[in-house]
């Protein structure tokens, strides 16, 4: 069965070389059922790939598949291979099979749209790039893939290229993940130059053996690898880019946010991990930059009104949380969350989906309301994926995860009682925008009546998704419900096991305790001040301290302000300065010097011979006399 693992990338490779070459002279109807027929077959593939793979006695090995020397030149022979262990095995599972409900739901939200067959070839390519980023074996084929979804990213969030606000949205996300990308890549030179090879694990095996602990050269790469991951996965300072893709289709966000893109770095760090555990700066640097993010991104999202950009700013707080369970050595866990909000927060965006096109595409929140009886599956999958998002007690998927997260950041060597806190800060700050976003948009007076309702297309990936964001977490439940470390167990061959320490003011029980009193206050706080009594948060942030950190907050900490002063500005004046391009001048002037001689030179030639004689009597004896002299 694990020969056929080539073919989970290249079968959507095929669709989408078919999709954007013949896609134009499709019907609608063929064009989305190879779209989406080439994903879901993948995701038997790796289905299939999966239960091999558990059944094999133990579970928990690898599998190497060469396909070809990519290129050879002075000793440097990366391979085309795909690499198959228990990591990269769930993330491939997850990303396809999420992809694939994705795809269909695709189906009737783009249906009548002109650029439908190459809106699934896009797709198409996104997901091939995806599974070549999980599956390479080396870093340069990783970096093949990790450029491939930056492509894919910017031809879907400017899909719709003819409104002006869409190509910024996409040239936007284009460069600020290009700034992550060259930190990545000087990292990858780094490695190659000290370690010899780009192959992951003779890598991974040469930095313990060559490197000490705490060495300069780990710290650096890690350091330049996490610049890679912020761009990616919009991480502070790199994640202005994320709310602004909001300009692509719907389906668009569900596949960045939950299924590929935004998780490329984490992967990226968890696949690297042993040089994160040789330089404890740089795994610092990676819990630092996780818990200040969801923080700052709960803060922002609290202040939205477009549907699409408060559910953007969720994704940047989880991938938060992902990063804090990397930073303290909670391996695992962070890919614990990484399969739990693939679940939940494609559900919550096909929602939003369903609900803008119900809503004649308004995305605005406030002119929404009393949605809850006319849109009934929708409220429900909102429910469901807000309480896994903002962790309700027991019964949903992300509260399991994202509490193993937080007791991994308190109980672990490398953690600390502040990251915690920051990580139950973000609890509450996400039960406060979550249910601010439900209760604005669903219940209340209506403010505009449904167009229609969803059909069967979006309606059972819905139901799918929302299923799995409740039972997807069972698979790792906590030390006080049994301690049934399914999850755990099964990636230990491919991650070091979460480390942990004994708190000694306070039990894993204790450490949750504390983020569900922060759902609770939270979901109080949202029925409070967006049901009961709208005309509070309203009068606070119209006047004095309110409203400057309303708008503060709404402008994303004023992240946009401050680069467009420190950097779009200048580089614009300086174009402007430099329009006539000062390097070119040294080209230009050799060329007018050389038209002004040939002008000086054309002044002889005037057909006089007495002119020609005379100057031919006078260089002869300019001659003479120099030699004479000399």
């Amino acid at each position: 069965m694990f020969h056929l693992l080539w073919l989970v990338p290249a079968i959507p490779f095929a669709s989408a070389a078919l999709l954007l070459i013949f896609g134009p002279r499709m019907s609608h109807r063929m064009a989305g059922f190879l779209g989406c027929a080439s994903i879901g077959l993948s995701a038997l593939i790796s289905i299939l790939i999966t239960w091999r793979f558990i059944a094999l006695p133990p579970p928990g090995g690898n599998y190497t598949q060469y396909l070809w020397t990519w290129m050879n030149v002075a000793g440097f022979h990366p391979d085309i291979a795909l690499y198959l262990d228990t990591l990269s095995l769930i993330m491939v599972l997850v990303v396809t099979f999420v992809s694939f409900f994705i795809h269909v739901y695709s189906v009737e939200y783009m249906h009548g749209d002109e650029g439908f067959s190459r809106f699934f070839g896009y797709m198409n390519l996104f997901v091939a790039s995806m599974v070549v980023l999980l599956l390479g074996n080396n870093l340069l084929l990783l970096y093949l893939g990790w450029e491939g979804v930056g492509l894919c990213s910017y031809l879907l969030i400017g899909f719709w290229y003819t409104e002006p606000k869409n190509s910024l949205a996409a040239r936007k996300a284009f460069i600020v993940t290009r700034v992550g990308d060259t930190a990545m890549a000087l990292g990858l030179f780094l490695l190659f130059d000290k370690l010899g090879t780009l192959t992951i694990q003779p890598m991974m095996h040469a930095a313990q053996l060559q490197w000490p602990h705490g060495s300069v050269y780990a710290t650096a790469a890690g350091l330049l690898l996490l610049g890679g991951a912020c761009g990616k996965s919009a991480q502070l300072p790199l994640q202005t880019w994320l709310p602004d893709a909001m300009a692509g289709p719907t389906p668009t966000s569900a596949l960045i946010h939950a299924a590929t893109m935004v998780t490329a770095g984490v992967y990226l760090i968890a696949r690297t991990h042993v040089i994160f555990q040789l330089a404890p700066t740089a795994q610092l640097a990676v819990a630092v930059v996780g818990a200040v993010t969801l923080v700052a991104a709960g803060f922002a999202a609290v202040t939205q009104d477009d549907i699409k950009r408060i559910l953007a700013y969720s994704t940047v707080s989880q991938i938060g949380y992902m990063f804090l369970g990397l930073g303290v050595g909670a391996w695992t866990a962070a890919i614990f969350h990484f399969m739990t909000h693939a679940f939940f927060k494609a559900l919550l965006f096909l929602a939003s989906g369903m609900v803008i096109t119900s809503m004649h595409h308004e995305q605005n929140i406030f002119k929404m309301g009393g949605l809850r009886k006319k849109l009934p599956l929708t409220y429900w999958a909102f429910v469901i994926g807000g309480c896994s998002l903002a962790g309700l007690p027991l019964v949903t998927a992300g509260f399991y995860s994202k509490g193993l997260i937080l007791w991994g950041a308190l109980s672990s060597p490398v953690g600390s009682t502040w990251l915690w806190i920051f990580g139950v800060v973000g609890v509450f700050m996400t039960s406060l925008y979550i249910f601010r976003l439900i209760f604005i948009t669903f219940h209340g007076e209506c403010q505009k009546e449904p167009s229609h309702r969803p059909g069967w297309l979006m309606g059972v990936p819905v139901i799918v998704l929302s299923t799995l964001a409740i039972v997807g977490g069972f698979v790792e439940l906590p030390s006080y419900l049994g301690n049934h470390p399914w999850f755990t167990n099964f990636l230990q061959s491919s991650l070091p096991a979460t480390i942990e320490a004994h708190h000694p003011l306070m039990s894993e029980l204790g450490a949750e305790g504390w983020a569900v009193l922060a759902f609770f206050l939270g979901l109080g706080g949202a029925w409070y001040l967006f049901l009961r009594h709208r005309e509070v948060p309203e009068a606070l942030a119209a006047k004095g301290l309110g409203r400057a950190l309303h708008r503060w907050w709404y402008t994303d900490w004023g992240m946009d302000w401050l680069y467009d002063r420190l950097f779009v500005r200048p580089v614009g004046w300086f174009s402007r300065t430099n329009k006539t391009d000062a390097v070119d001048l040294i080209y230009t002037g050799t060329a007018a010097l050389t038209r002004a001689g040939w002008a000086s030179l054309r002044l002889t030639e005037t057909g006089r011979v007495r002119w020609y004689a005379t100057a031919l009597v006078l260089g002869t004896v300019i001659f003479v006399l120099i030699v004479a002299l000399l």
